[in-house]
């Protein structure tokens, strides 16, 4: 399916005002026509059932339609990626030839990590490959990468890639957990949005092998891809995000989630995914239907 010549991210089309009801804008820039934008203030209710803040956003690009609830957080705050950076450090360690394949093994640090919640990673504390780094989050292995890509190879892809705020920091191998590099919810759907239509400045090999690591449910009826992440904001709150998107009868939706919460007893793992399926369901995904 071709892809709608619409941007993703509100920002480059200008966007000074937004209602509460489809609003229809036409735009003068090369990248923008014709956009069906609905922000939904209903959504608040998964956040507030979770007792969680946050903004969702989701665009159906067969029908040019953008869903938005939150649109002053989706559009302005920029936080720590957390672990959806993995998707660019995969793409960069991959473009470079610092690993030549998802397969290829990088050995276990020795150094047993805990999860923003306090928790030992017990399924990070051995080697692995890429595929099943990505597939448990694995930040001992994309440390590992990043120190391997290096500082001016990485600086050099963050530019090329216009990710975030693009700032590495003090320490390659944290960047992105320590809140030097920043993103918006907006740059994170932009970002999905191309690698799905293999229009990243980089090889399509690489792009098609980090769009399939994305795949987390495939069945006859829909697939769903998404990486989440999880971490900490400068005020010390828990952070969650889900980025990705949702594909029935070769009709892709992308959508981006991120949650915040100064409560430590929250359970962050699963409140960011129980919000997203909820809202998935709303709009009467996983049928087949769409």
């Amino acid at each position: 399916m071709p892809e709608r010549l619409l941007p993703p991210f509100l920002q480059l089309c200008g966007m000074k005002k937004f209602v509460s009801v489809v609003v229809f804008f036409s735009w003068v820039l090369t990248a923008c026509n014709t956009t069906n934008i609905t922000e939904e203030p209903g959504l608040q209710a998964y956040f507030d059932s979770s007792q969680v803040q946050g903004s969702f956003a989701m665009f159906d690009n067969g029908q040019g339609q953008f869903t938005v609830y939150n649109l002053a957080r989706y559009r302005d705050s920029a936080y720590t990626p957390a672990s959806t950076f993995k998707i660019v450090n995969s793409l960069i360690g991959l473009a470079s030839g610092r690993v030549f394949s998802d397969t290829v093994v990088l050995p276990w640090d020795g150094i047993v990590r805990r999860s923003p919640a306090g928790d030992t990673m017990h399924a990070w504390n051995k080697d692995m490959n890429m595929q099943e780094a990505f597939a448990v989050s694995n930040v001992g292995f994309y440390q590992e990468l990043a120190r391997r890509i290096g500082r001016d190879t990485m600086q050099k892809m963050l530019d090329s890639l216009a990710y975030g705020n693009k700032k590495i920091g003090a320490r390659i191998d944290s960047f992105w957990l320590d809140n030097s590099l920043k993103i918006t919810a907006d740059e994170q759907l932009g970002l999905v949005k191309k690698l799905y239509f293999r229009q990243l400045p980089l090889q399509n090999r690489e792009q098609e092998i980090v769009k399939e690591l994305m795949v987390r449910e495939r069945t006859d009826k829909y697939t769903l891809a998404y990486k989440t992440g999880w971490g900490r904001t400068e005020k010390g709150n828990q952070l969650g995000w889900v980025v990705g998107w949702i594909e029935e009868n070769m009709h892709p939706y992308f959508f981006v989630l991120n949650v915040e919460t100064p409560n430590a007893d929250i359970d962050m793992v699963n409140v960011r995914m129980r919000i997203l399926k909820g809202i998935l369901n709303q709009y009467g995904f996983f049928k087949g239907l769409k």
